[in-house]
């Protein structure tokens, strides 16, 4: 698949999704979106980590393919953590999507949700 493609399915699903990760449903920014950071009080190191990328809900390599029902909007983190350590089998999309709401839930899960989560209470990061 052209990665045009792939990026124009991206973009669809980003849209479809309000800009919200398909796992964590926090923000995510694309390309060219440099106020990104400032706007969310984030530093780039953890706005990096909520990136928009293209996420297969069945991989490539398992049969799937570049279609706008296989292709969701998932944060970096979010995308990279549901397949690190593995070449294959990654968890199911339904599960892992679950997974990552408990977590989020006891705030144990993305160090960026962290920083949005203390943001919107008022409270500065790290105190």
């Amino acid at each position: 698949m052209h990665v045009k493609k792939r990026r124009q399915l991206r973009r669809i699903a980003f849209t479809n999704q309000n800009c919200l990760c398909f796992y964590c449903q926090l923000p995510m920014w694309e390309d060219g979106d440099t106020e990104f950071p400032g706007r969310h009080q984030l530093s780039i190191r953890l706005a990096t980590r909520l990136k928009c990328t293209a996420e297969h809900l069945v991989a490539q390599q398992d049969g799937g393919q570049d279609t706008t029902e296989n292709i969701v909007a998932a944060c970096a983190w979010c995308n990279n953590k549901r397949h690190a350590g593995r070449s294959t089998n990654a968890p199911n999309p339904q599960d892992y999507k679950h997974r990552v709401a408990k977590l989020m839930a006891l705030g144990k899960w993305h160090p960026a949700g962290l920083a949005l989560v203390f943001r919107r209470k008022g409270l500065a990061y790290g105190a």
